[in-house]
């Protein structure tokens, strides 16, 4: 996630290329304004994986993240569109940080999400919202909203064989503590025997339940998932919990599992 701060200029970062913006003149030939027709199709068209509308997702996240809309426009970077959401963490602003979250729009009409940092709106606004308020606690930002990052309900986007990873969570009698990963990774080109185009799941929890120390204290819990696939669990714990159902975790002891 790209900081932009300093007025007059505003700073924008687009899926990877930096612009700099005159202020207040976002209304010129390289930004156009919010009434554009690409940022209502934008908003009448995109949709994340459950069905929400980017205008849905954006409202949910801004009443529980630290996460104040301020404007939308359209810029021209090369031979393709670029449509902008910019927004802020706090709503005084006094500091004049600036994010934004930006879709590519093709020559062939396509709409894709530019930004990385914000992909984890594709599986709905609680994943983004978790993403948001994961950053703002890594940052050292204040009133962070550790409730909903804590929230086991908040999780049930991610699916396992034995039901919604919240539900099970609760159902163990877990608690999740700090830190928590909610992220999509990209591919690197440069690496290509690296795991990469996924979104990833990580939790730690404290279980009050019988069982191995090394997953009721500081337990690991991580789930992935690739465009179009199934969540797959990553870590030892996780895959436990796809396969038995709460009551069942710790049944038996499988070797090396203190090494994930």
């Amino acid at each position: 996630m790209k900081r932009m701060s300093g007025r007059p200029a505003l700073w924008l970062r687009m899926g990877g290329l930096l612009i700099c913006l005159a202020w207040p003149a976002a209304m010129s030939n390289t930004i156009r304004a919010s009434d554009n027709p690409l940022v209502e199709r934008l908003k009448s068209t995109w949709r994340a994986q459950d069905g929400e509308t980017i205008e849905q997702i954006i409202s949910n996240v801004s009443k529980v993240a630290q996460f104040v809309p301020q404007m939308w426009g359209v810029a021209e970077l090369g031979e393709n569109d670029h449509v902008f959401v910019s927004w802020t963490r706090h709503r005084d602003n006094k500091s004049d940080e600036q994010y934004a979250i930006t879709w590519k729009v093709a020559l062939d009409g396509t709409i894709e999400l530019a930004s990385t940092y914000a992909k984890p709106m594709e599986l709905g606004w609680r994943a983004l919202a978790l993403s948001l308020i994961a950053k703002e606690v890594a940052d050292g930002e204040r009133d962070a909203n550790l409730s909903f990052l804590h929230d086991p309900s908040n999780f049930n986007f991610v699916t396992t064989p034995q039901g919604r990873l919240g539900d099970l969570l609760r159902q163990g009698r877990c608690t999740i503590i700090e830190p928590v990963g909610v992220d999509y990774l990209p591919k690197q080109n440069d690496k290509p025997n690296e795991k990469g185009d996924l979104w990833r799941i990580l939790l730690l929890v404290n279980c009050d339940i019988q069982g191995p120390r090394y997953f009721t204290h500081n337990g690991v819990i991580t789930f992935e998932k690739s465009e179009g696939q199934d969540w797959e669990p990553q870590s030892s714990f996780a895959k436990r919990i796809a396969k038995f159902p709460p009551g069942s975790w710790f049944q038996r002891t499988e070797p090396k599992e203190e090494d994930d």
